[in-house]
């Protein structure tokens, strides 16, 4: 009995398209066929003879119609009938929880993030490889919860809706290359164009997390986009990335506006992180991590598989033969 077990993991997207298996049926029943006569080939001659002959028998044969449906036509509409109720076969044991919380990360694509000041594996590395790096392990362990990409330089630019697909996300910042969205850094414009993705997607709670390592240079106020995020109730974590350089007499020099990150996070209640090498920004990302656990269950979601090509194929590949006995039947 271990194949009744397996049945459990099937299941029907749309079980309601089964009312409609009763259909071509129903349709033979409405619609009346009209009797077709029949008649022999003669010629006048021998008709009138015939007539003259036969009295009461009727020359014309009344062809029935025919009220049943071909067996392979049954065939045929349930496999359509079944495809269209989308059977699918769940894949896990357990539901996969979903939290419900919104996060939107926005990477800084600048000239600056060129700089190999990091250091990944043992190696030195530029800012965006080590970003790259401790982002993807950070979005991996955030299962359960929405994740969306904003890229940006001179100007923003959206990479990936808010979305359960972690994998495509991680992907998609992978292939996120320097200079790719202009060699300035238009933070304000990062925040804006996160808010109107968030405003349209009707999600009022949501967190950002900001990562740069230069100043605004263009674009809208990082203050003023600050303010907006306040009034949707959206959080910004601002991480500065990247080591100070050594300026005059050996000062240590940084192009990073500190204050007004730490601005942006204080008006949003978020927080400002520094991060000067990979192991700082671990740290941070697992702080977020804990600060933005999981709040609560929404709904829940199953990994599955689709299985309605395989009715929908064979129903494919049955058309083909029943067509070609049609013709086959009519050339005969």
């Amino acid at each position: 009995m271990q194949w009744l077990s397996q049945l459990q993991h099937l299941d029907f997207i749309w079980p309601w398209m089964l009312a409609i298996l009763p259909l071509p049926w129903l349709i033979r029943l409405m619609i009346k066929t009209q009797t077709q006569q029949v008649s022999p080939l003669l010629a006048p001659v021998i008709l009138s003879r015939v007539e003259s002959q036969i009295e009461n028998e009727p020359l014309f044969e009344a062809k029935k119609s025919q009220y049943r449906i071909p067996f392979g036509f049954i065939v045929l509409w349930i496999l359509l009938v079944f495809a269209a109720m989308r059977p699918v076969w769940f894949l896990d044991e357990t539901p996969f929880q979903v939290s419900g919380k919104e996060m939107m990360l926005a990477v800084d694509l600048s000239g600056s993030m060129r700089k190999a000041d990091m250091r990944l594996g043992g190696r030195e590395v530029d800012r965006l490889s080590a970003v790259k790096a401790v982002i993807a392990d950070f979005i991996s362990r955030r299962q359960g919860d929405r994740m969306g990409l904003v890229v940006f330089g001179s100007q923003a630019f959206l990479q990936s809706p808010l979305s359960y697909d972690l994998k495509t996300v991680q992907n998609l910042l992978y292939e996120s290359e320097i200079g790719m969205a202009g060699n300035n850094t238009a933070i304000g414009d990062a925040i804006g164009l996160t808010l109107k993705h968030l405003k349209q997607q009707n999600q009022t709670h949501a967190v950002l997390i900001l990562l740069t390592d230069g100043s605004n240079t263009g674009g809208v106020s990082p203050i003023e986009a600050a303010k907006l995020a306040l009034q949707m109730n959206v959080k910004i974590y601002t991480i500065g990335v990247g080591q100070p350089s050594s300026g005059l007499f050996g000062l240590s020099r940084s192009d990073m506006d500190e204050a007004t990150l730490s601005k942006i996070a204080e008006l949003t209640g978020g927080q400002f992180f520094r991060a000067n090498n990979t192991a700082e920004l671990e740290l941070i990302y697992q702080q977020i991590d804990q600060l933005e656990a999981v709040e609560h269950q929404v709904f829940s979601y199953r990994l599955r598989s689709e299985l309605y090509i395989w009715p929908l194929g064979t129903a494919l590949l049955l058309s083909f033969w029943l067509a070609f006995r049609l013709i086959r039947r009519a050339g005969g």
